[in-house]
């Protein structure tokens, strides 16, 4: 006997910029916690050019888990703090 399960049907409201909210969001405390890209860049094993594209194309460059994961450990940031809108909040 075959079970078929049903699904209510939900809908999802996906920000399309998520990736510039990350991105602003790891500025804003990178500079809060007074380092510089260079600082940040060799704190998580990544490139200083990998950093900075990051930051200055405003989430254009994706990146994995584990480059957040490490951003947020050494700024010592939550990770659902990177994905807050603050500009909506404005």
């Amino acid at each position: 006997m075959v079970s078929i399960m049903a699904y209510e049907y939900k809908e999802f409201h996906f920000k399309k910029d998520i990736k510039k909210i990350v991105a602003l969001n790891i500025r804003k405390y990178r500079k809060e916690k007074g380092l510089t890209q260079e600082q940040l860049a060799l704190y998580t094993d990544r490139s200083f050019e990998f950093i900075r594209r990051i930051e200055s194309e405003q989430g254009k460059r994706g990146f994995s888990v584990d480059t957040l994961w490490r951003i947020a450990t050494v700024l010592e940031v939550p990770l659902d703090k990177f994905f807050e809108d603050n500009e909506s909040s404005k």
